[in-house]
C-alpha cells in the first residue's frame, strides 16, 4: 500500500537519528574536556606551581570567551532553536569547533594556541548544549529521562575515545597530525548524522513524541494526553515563576564547583602526594562513575522527582569537596572520585530534564538560551576561582571549602525545587 510508506519511511528516519545521530555527535562533542577542554598538547618541563599557574591563565582567557558568548550569543540562539530547531545550530558549531581544531596543529606560538584553544572552548559553552538537548527534550517526553541518560552516557564516552584517538596519532606521526586527525573526527562523525538526519521536531514527520506513530494508536487519546501533561511556558511567562529562579540558583551554584573542581583535581592530588598513575586511575575512576549515575539517574529521575535528584547531586559534590580536603591516602581519593561522579552525572543529565519538565518543548531554546547565559559564567568563574585561591594560599583547601559550601547552598535551594503552576 502506497500510503503508507511515507510513515514507515518516516518512522526509520527518526528512530535512525535518535539512537544513533544523537550518540554520534555527543561522543565527538567530548572531546573539549580532554583534547581541547583541559590540556593542551604543550609540554611544559618546569615546576609544578609554574604548570598550575599557565593551567589558570589559560583557563582565564577560556572563562572570558565563555562568559562573553554566554551573555551575548545565547540568549539570541535560543528562540532561533524553537523556530528553525538545532540543525544549522549543531552544523555551524561543528564546522567551526572541527576547523579550528585542525588549525592548532599549524601552531608554533603560544598566543596562536591561545586564540584557537579559547575559540574551541567559547563554541562548547552553549551551542552543543542547546542544540542536543533541545533535540532529545522535542523528540522525547515520556522516554525523556532514558533518552537523556543516554545521551550523558555516550559524552562520557568520549572521555575516552578521544584521549585515545589523539594519542594513538601522536605515536604514528607527532602532535600536529593528531589534531588534524581529531578535527577530522569531528567533521565526520558529528557533521554528517547531524545535517542528514535531523529533523526540528516529530510533528514534522506526521509523529508524536517517543516516536509513536499515529497510524498504529488512537489519535486522539495521544493529543488529549500529551496536551493534559506537557507545560507550555513562553520565556516571558518562565522568567516570572519560582521555580525558573530557583533553579537558575542552583545551576549558578552548583556549576563553579563542577567545572573548578574539575579542572583542578589533578594537580590537587599530585600535592596530597598521589602518585601520577594513581591520580590518573582516580580520574578515570570519576569519569566512569558519571557515566554511570548519569544513565541511573536518567532511569529514576521521574519516579524519586527532579527534587530529590537535585538534592542528591549537590549533597554527593558536598562529600567530594569535604573528603578532597583530607586526601592524604590513594583510597581516599577513589572514595572523593566516587562521590564527585554521582554528583556530576546527576547534573549533567537531571538539569536539561528539569527545564523540559517543568517548562515544556514550546520555548524550551528561548528558556535554555538564558539559563545558559548563568551556566557558562558559573562554569568560567569556578577553575577561575580555584586557581586565583591557590595562587595566594599555596593550596586548594581554600578553594575546596568554597565549593563545599557552594554545594550545600545547592543543596537547601533544590529543596524548593517544583514545577511551576500551569498558566
Amino acid at each position: 500500500d502506497e500510503t503508507s510508506d511515507p510513515p514507515e519511511m518516516a518512522q526509520q528516519e527518526d528512530t535512525l537519528f535518535l539512537w544513533l545521530g544523537h550518540p554520534l555527535l555527543c561522543l565527538l562533542c567530548r572531546f573539549r574536556a580532554t583534547r581541547t577542554g583541559r590540556c593542551p598538547s604543550f609540554d611544559f618541563h618546569n615546576s609544578h606551581d609554574i604548570r598550575v599557574r599557565m593551567v589558570t591563565h589559560l583557563n582565564f582567557c577560556c572563562s572570558f570567551c565563555r562568559w562573553n558568548l554566554g551573555g551575548t550569543v545565547l540568549p539570541f540562539s535560543g528562540p532561533y532553536l524553537n523556530k528553525y530547531g538545532p540543525r544549522i545550530i549543531l552544523s555551524v558549531s561543528i564546522l567551526f569547533t572541527g576547523f579550528t581544531v585542525m588549525l592548532l596543529s599549524f601552531t608554533d606560538s603560544l598566543a596562536f594556541f591561545f586564540i584557537l584553544f579559547c575559540l574551541a572552548r567559547m563554541n562548547f559553552a552553549g551551542p552543543f548544549d542547546l542544540g542536543i538537548y533541545g533535540s532529545i527534550n522535542n523528540w522525547f517526553f515520556r522516554s525523556r529521562g532514558l533518552a537523556t541518560a543516554i545521551t550523558t552516557f555516550i559524552q562520557m564516552l568520549g572521555l575516552v575515545a578521544m584521549p585515545l584517538i589523539a594519542q594513538a596519532s601522536i605515536q604514528y606521526n607527532g602532535w600536529r597530525f593528531a589534531w588534524v586527525v581529531i578535527g577530522i573526527t569531528v567533521l565526520v562523525v558529528g557533521f554528517l548524522p547531524n545535517y542528514l538526519l535531523q529533523i526540528k521536531k516529530p510533528e514534522d514527520l506526521g509523529l508524536f513524541p517517543d516516536g509513536i506513530d499515529p497510524s498504529k494508536t488512537n489519535v486522539s487519546h495521544e493529543k488529549i494526553q500529551l496536551k493534559d501533561e506537557e507545560p507550555k511556558f513562553s520565556r516571558e511567562e518562565a522568567l516570572k515563576t519560582k521555580a525558573f529562579w530557583v533553579l537558575c540558583l542552583y545551576t549558578v551554584l552548583i556549576y563553579p564547583v563542577q567545572a573548578g573542581i574539575s579542572l583542578h583535581q589533578a594537580p590537587h592530588l599530585i600535592e596530597r602526594q598521589i602518585d601520577t598513575n594513581t591520580t590518573a586511575t582516580i580520574i578515570a575512576t570519576f569519569s566512569f562513575l558519571s557515566a554511570v549515575s548519569g544513565v541511573v539517574f536518567g532511569l529514576i529521575v521521574r519516579r524519586i522527582t527532579i527534587r530529590l535528584a537535585l538534592i542528591i547531586s549537590a549533597f554527593s559534590l558536598a562529600t567530594s569537596s569535604c573528603l578532597m580536603l583530607i586526601i592524604s591516602t590513594s583510597w581516599q581519593g577513589y572514595l572523593s572520585a566516587i562521590f564527585f561522579g554521582i554528583g556530576i552525572g546527576g547534573i549533567l543529565t537531571i538539569l536539561p530534564i528539569a527545564w523540559a519538565d517543568f517548562f515544556g518543548r514550546k520555548s524550551y531554546g528561548s528558556i535554555r538560551g538564558v539559563v545558559l547565559f548563568f551556566q557558562v559564567s558559573a562554569q568560567a568563574f569556578g577553575p577561575l576561582l580555584s586557581g586565583i585561591l591557590r595562587d595566594h594560599t599555596g593550596n586548594y583547601e581554600t578553594s575546596l571549602s568554597t565549593f563545599f559550601v557552594f554545594s550545600i547552598l545547592a543543596v537547601v535551594t533544590s529543596i524548593f525545587a517544583s514545577p511551576p503552576k500551569p498558566i
